[in-house]
């Protein structure tokens, strides 16, 4: 009698891990069941099994990805007044995006034609979405800012995740204090523009 499959909940959490790693080390283009099962040493019909399809595996890692960044800055960024809390939750996005930038793409971007994210996706972004506006709004609530604060924190995300490409790409200086010093030129910019009339 053959064996029973064992799709185990800590077997979805390996291939899982081993996709986000494949994603990181080898891009978009390297991001194969056969790569991911390899790595997660099960087989590549397990992958299948686990997500369905390659756009099932992208979706895992879309929401895993923004677990990992909801957490990241929960971990991160430290109390203190409003404009220091906003400084901080950049900060913790440069890091976090900054160090994941193809885990990011998947995020924010859409690089792959098997998934295209609808409702449930848009709502696994919201805690970080939130924490952001939550983090905006103590700004405009503190007098700081001045506008909506869910278009401040579309823009300052905007601004972000620009900086973070150049950054990662090396496009952003050649020194580590002239990508600093472009960091917070940007965040001035983006907060003097928003600073009340």
């Amino acid at each position: 009698m053959p064996r029973p499959k064992q799709r185990t909940p800590a077997l979805r959490d390996r291939v899982l891990a081993a996709a986000v790693g494949v994603l990181a080390a080898d891009g978009v283009a390297g991001l194969t069941a056969r790569r991911v099962a390899r790595e997660a040493r099960t087989s590549t019909p397990a992958v299948y099994e686990l997500f369905g399809d390659k756009g099932g595996l992208v979706r895992a890692i879309f929401f895993e990805g923004f677990a990992m960044l909801g957490g990241h800055l929960a971990d991160t960024v430290p109390a203190g007044g409003p404009e220091q809390e906003l400084r901080g939750t950049v900060g913790a996005l440069r890091v976090f995006i900054s160090g994941n930038p193809v885990l990011a793409q998947v995020m924010f971007g859409r690089p792959f034609a098997a998934f295209d994210p609808g409702n449930d996706e848009a709502a696994a972004g919201a805690a970080v979405r939130e924490f952001v506006t939550g983090r905006v709004r103590r700004c405009v609530d503190a007098g700081v800012l001045a506008g909506d604060p869910a278009d401040i924190a579309h823009v300052l995300l905007g601004l972000v995740l620009g900086l973070a490409a150049q950054e990662s790409a090396g496009w952003l200086g050649t020194s580590a204090a002239s990508v600093d010093r472009r960091w917070a030129a940007g965040l001035r910019a983006l907060t003097d523009g928003f600073r009340p009339r």
